[in-house]
């Protein structure tokens, strides 16, 4: 990884006066599109090469990550894109649902406009569209991300832009992204619907089951993925 050309083009995005959160905010994009896999060993030289930044700020961007659990440091081997266990895509549910919730739920008697929910909801048949599974998932996550957003929280909203981008870390494993993620645009089009008519309480049940059912199938999924590749490792 001594030259990354592609992530080179991100340079622009530092400006005058790059900072290690500005390095960490294109780094969390890149993993959060699989540029960097789970498991890919970050090469400090590549890395800051690409970015043009010293190696002070790259460390230093590189524990913001391993801050949000999106990096690992292994001793003497060096950083790493973290691999999740089954036990950490249980407990991403378990967030998710107490926020996700939670926020639906406290939409009642309050104006709230769900026009980026709707935007998030089209960009997601479109993807689907084009055959664009990855796209897809992105949409998925879209969708959710506006729908934390409605809370107008911006603590919130950092909280769940981590919890998300470690969810990705476990959608680059699953062999099958369209069976993933493909069937829940219809589900994406009831919630839009049903809090377009006010019923909110309705909302918030649809969006638990739905948060229910993703989390089995991705246990399902990931954890058989997860023991092959152990298996092939031993």
């Amino acid at each position: 990884m001594a030259e990354l050309p592609e992530l080179a083009d991100d340079r622009a995005l530092l400006g005058r006066t790059s900072t290690a959160e500005r390095v960490a905010d294109i780094l969390r994009s890149r993993i959060a599109e699989g540029y960097f896999p789970p498991g890919t060993r970050l090469s400090e030289d590549g890395i800051g090469g690409a970015l043009g930044v010293s190696r002070n700020t790259l460390r230093e961007s590189f524990r913001l990550l391993t801050h949000e659990r999106l990096l690992t440091h292994q001793l003497n081997r060096g950083v790493f894109v973290r691999v999740l266990t089954v036990e950490d895509v249980e407990d991403i549910y378990r967030t998710r649902h107490l926020v996700e919730c939670a926020v639906v739920r406290g939409l009642a008697g309050r104006p709230h406009d769900l026009g980026a929910v709707a935007g998030a909801v089209a960009a997601g048949r479109t993807a689907a569209g084009a055959r664009e599974w990855k796209g897809v998932s992105t949409a998925n996550i879209h969708f959710h991300r506006e729908l934390v957003a409605l809370a107008g929280s911006e603590r919130t909203d950092e909280l769940m832009r981590s919890v998300f981008a470690e969810l990705r870390l476990a959608f680059h494993l699953v062999d099958d992204p369209r069976r993933l993620h493909e069937p829940y645009l219809t589900r994406n089009e009831r919630i839009l619907e049903t809090l377009q008519a006010g019923r909110h309480r309705e909302a918030e049940a649809l969006l638990a089951d739905y948060l229910d059912d993703s989390r089995r199938q991705l246990v399902h999924v990931y954890g058989r993925r997860v023991t092959e590749a152990d298996q092939e490792a031993g």
